[in-house]
């Protein structure tokens, strides 16, 4: 009788242990229920972020295109204004010598 007193006594104690390992779960389940909404966010962030850096990269290469494409045009303007200036230096060679030739005369 003694020994089925103190099995009860010990399967009461057990319950009671598990019963109250049953409430501090609570609290975890809580903080785990918070980080689960917190990766979620985390994880939309982090796809907001890829794609905004992709259209970022895509910018940058956009304007690297047209900033190549006007360098080009600065140097064809470079090239036509240094033949124009080359043309504009053989004229006034031309007026000088000619101007030279009727003052000698």
């Amino acid at each position: 009788m003694k020994l089925a007193t103190t099995l009860k006594i010990t399967a009461a104690a057990a319950c009671f242990a598990a019963l109250a390992g049953c409430q501090d779960l609570k609290p975890i389940q809580a903080q785990i229920d918070d980080l689960k909404t917190s990766v979620s966010k985390l994880s939309g962030d982090t796809a907001k972020a890829s794609s905004d850096a992709a259209a970022a990269n895509s910018a940058a290469a956009s304007a690297s295109q047209a900033a190549a494409g006007a360098q080009s045009t600065a140097n064809q303007a470079l090239s036509l204004a240094q033949s124009h200036q080359s043309a504009i230096d053989a004229i006034n060679e031309k007026i000088d010598r000619v101007f030279k030739k009727s003052v000698s005369k």
